[in-house]
C-alpha cells in the first residue's frame, strides 16, 4: 500500500474554514423522495486536504455540491442543515451571492473537464473569463495575461500557444490541468476537487495529484478531495470521512483510518485495495448491494453486507450515532471494539497484512 501522508495535528487547533452541521438532502422522484444525504456533519480547516471517500451513491459529491446550491432544485430538496462558511450560512444566500462566492473564494475542480469547458471557446478566453468575472477592473489584456500565467503554473506546455485552442485541442491530462488553471485563478480559501483522477491514466494520475499538492501550498487553500479511490486519499489527504448510504461511518486522520479501522465498510474498501507486493488468489470484497435510499432501514444500513453484525438485534433496529473510538476517530458502528479482530479476521481470509506499508 501506498505510505499515506503525514497529519497535520496543528489543523486540530485552528477554527474550521467551512462547518457542515446536520446536513440532509433528498431528490423527490416519481418513485418517491430518495435520501442521499442524511444528517451528515464534517469540516475542513485553513491548509489541510479532506479526503471524502465511498462508492458511488454514497452522498459524497451531493453533499458538497448542495453546500454551493450546484443541485438542480427540483429534485434536490436540502431539508435540513447548515454550511457555515466567513461567518455566513451558505444555505441561507440567494443565487447572486452565492455566484459572487462561487469561483472566487470556494472553487471547484469537475470530474469530467471535457464537460465543463465550453466547447466552443477557447480555453484562454475561459480562464480569462474567470478572471474578469470576479474583478471588473480587469482589462482584457491583463486578463489574458494572467490566464497564461496560470496555464504556465499548472504546467500546461506552450501556454502562449495554448491560450488559443479549445478544449478538444487539450489532451485529458492538459484538460484537468486547465481545469485546476481555472478553479486557483482568483486564490480561493476553499478548491474541490471532485473525483478529478478517475478519467486518466495511472501516470497522469500521479502527475495531477502531485500539481494539487503544489497548488495548495501556492494558493494555501484548503482542499476537498472527493474519490471512490482509497490509494488516492493515501496520497495527499490528511483526513478522511467514510461515506455509506448517505451517511459519514467513519472519520480519522490518514495514519489511523489505514492502520485501525473501526467501521466494517471502511475495513472492505482497504481490503479491496490491490496490492503490488503481494499475489492473492482473491481479493477481499463486499457482497451484497447498498440500499435503497428510498427506502430506508430502520438499523444500521451496512447491516446486511456486514460480517461483523451477524444479524445482531441492535444492527437490525438501531441506527448507530458517530461516536468517538479514539484520538479524533470518530465511527458508526455499535461493535467497533470488535474491529481489531474482524480486521485479522479479514486478512487471515486473504493472506494479507491491511497495515503492511502504513508504518
Amino acid at each position: 500500500m501506498t505510505q499515506p501522508a503525514v497529519e497535520r495535528p496543528e489543523a486540530a487547533a485552528r477554527e474550521p474554514l467551512i462547518s457542515v452541521r446536520n446536513l440532509s438532502v433528498r431528490f423527490e422522484t416519481e418513485d418517491g423522495a430518495v435520501h442521499a444525504v442524511r444528517d451528515v456533519s464534517w469540516e475542513v480547516y485553513p491548509g489541510e486536504i479532506l479526503g471524502i471517500v465511498g462508492e458511488s451513491g454514497s452522498g459524497k459529491s451531493v453533499s458538497v455540491a448542495s453546500t454551493l446550491g450546484l443541485l438542480p432544485t427540483p429534485p434536490a430538496v436540502v431539508s435540513g442543515g447548515s454550511v457555515m462558511f466567513g461567518g455566513v450560512d451558505l444555505l441561507t444566500l440567494g443565487d447572486r451571492r452565492l455566484r459572487e462566492i462561487r469561483g472566487k473564494d470556494i472553487a471547484m475542480i469537475f470530474q469530467d473537464p471535457m464537460t465543463a469547458f465550453n466547447p466552443v471557446l477557447t480555453i484562454g478566453s475561459q480562464i480569462a473569463e474567470a478572471l474578469r468575472v470576479h474583478d471588473n477592473t480587469l482589462s482584457r489584456s491583463r486578463a489574458k495575461a494572467g490566464a497564461i500565467e496560470l496555464l504556465e503554473l499548472v504546467r500546461v506546455p506552450s501556454p502562449v500557444e495554448r491560450f488559443d485552442q479549445f478544449p478538444h485541442e487539450y489532451s485529458g491530462g492538459m484538460r484537468q490541468r486547465a481545469m485546476i488553471a481555472m478553479a486557483i485563478a482568483n486564490r480561493p480559501k476553499l478548491l474541490i476537487a471532485d473525483e478529478p483522477t478517475t478519467a486518466l491514466d495511472v501516470t497522469i494520475q500521479a502527475q495531477i495529484l502531485e500539481l494539487l499538492d503544489e497548488v495548495r501550498k501556492e494558493t494555501h487553500a484548503a482542499t476537498i478531495l472527493i474519490t471512490h479511490d482509497l490509494g488516492v486519499i493515501a496520497e495527499v489527504a490528511d483526513r478522511v470521512l467514510v461515506m455509506y448510504a448517505g451517511k459519514v461511518v467513519e472519520q480519522a486522520p490518514i495514519l489511523p483510518l489505514f492502520q485501525t479501522p473501526r467501521h466494517p465498510y471502511t475495513l472492505g474498501l482497504l481490503g479491496s485495495l490491490p496490492r503490488l507486493e503481494q499475489r492473492l488468489e482473491h481479493l477481499l470484497s463486499i457482497p451484497g448491494q447498498p440500499p435503497n435510499l428510498s427506502m430506508i432501514p430502520a438499523g444500521c444500513a451496512f447491516a446486511p453486507r456486514c460480517s461483523l453484525s451477524k444479524g445482531r438485534r441492535e444492527c437490525v433496529d438501531q441506527q448507530p450515532d458517530l461516536v468517538s473510538v479514539g484520538n479524533a476517530h470518530l465511527a458508526a458502528c455499535h461493535f467497533s471494539a470488535e474491529m481489531d479482530q474482524a480486521a485479522e479476521a479479514a486478512a487471515e481470509r486473504v493472506g494479507l497484512d491491511l497495515r503492511a506499508g502504513t508504518d
